[in-house]
């Protein structure tokens, strides 16, 4: 697959919020993130965050009391994911910080993803799941040519099984190891 605009990763998403504070406090102390400094030359009130290989940018609405706010928590709707590593202690302490959230399960082919779901302050939908566990399977061969620290050794596991099919077991011996990705 081809590449036309030469992107390389995902920088950063910028969520419009109610009170930049509030969710400055929610994205440190819930999620984690931590605050980094944002360029000077910026005439709004906003706030840059980063962690996890990802930034958010806080900014704050003009006009929040215009801002839609939902209470219902729909999975279906628009949210980031993020994953983790306990799905349990996710949930003991959403519960310990009193945070609504949705319990959800996905299956596929005998292999279990736990997902939680809930809002930051202004309404924008959170997802934890433990969606490494479901393999990152490009449906053409010409996909994806690089991958994220969570799905690159599947893809290279691919790789590698493709090569081995093409070069006889006698060669695949000699040949010296090479990373698939430069």
């Amino acid at each position: 697959m081809e590449n036309p605009l030469q992107l390389k990763s995902l920088n950063h998403i910028s969520l419009l919020c109610r009170s930049v504070e509030k969710s400055l406090d929610f994205y440190t102390n819930v999620l984690g993130f931590f605050q980094i400094r944002r360029p000077g030359s910026f005439k709004f009130v906003g706030a840059w965050l980063f962690n996890y290989g990802i930034g958010i940018h806080l900014l704050q609405c003009e006009d929040p009391d215009s801002m839609h706010k939902t209470d219902c928590i729909n999975p279906k709707d628009n949210h980031i994911s993020f994953q983790c590593e306990s799905m349990a202690t996710v949930e003991k302490k959403l519960k310990e910080m009193n945070i609504d959230y949705v319990k959800a399960r996905v299956e596929e082919g005998g292999t279990y993803v736990d997902q939680l779901f809930f809002h930051d302050p202004d309404g924008s939908m959170i997802e934890i799941c433990n969606c490494d566990s479901i393999p990152v399977i490009p449906l053409s061969r010409d996909s994806v040519r690089s991958c994220s620290s969570f799905n690159c050794s599947v893809q290279q596991q691919q790789e590698q099984l493709q090569i081995q099919q093409r070069v006889p077991i006698q060669q695949q011996q000699t040949f010296p190891f090479f990373p698939l990705f430069p």
